[in-house]
């Protein structure tokens, strides 16, 4: 899903935020964070929903977690 990786992206980039400095705000590890603001929820590193709750809590983005499962979903048969 490019919308959590479109996200990731413009947050830190409006924030001035690093990878790592969102890693030490929601305890998620900075190379799944590098890899979620690459690839997005359907790269081959996917968000728990606890990680997305963590970051929309983190980053004040509630639109991360709605995004992704509304892509999950229209991807399951």
């Amino acid at each position: 899903m490019d919308d959590l990786s479109q996200l990731l992206q413009q947050t830190m980039r409006r924030r001035h935020l690093t990878p790592q400095a969102i890693a030490d705000k929601t305890g998620i590890r900075t190379p799944r964070i590098r890899a979620f603001a690459q690839d997005g929820a359907e790269g081959p590193v996917r968000p728990t929903d606890e990680e997305l709750a963590e970051l929309a809590g983190a980053l004040a983005l509630p639109a991360i977690k709605d995004a992704a499962r509304h892509t999950a979903s229209a991807t399951s048969p």
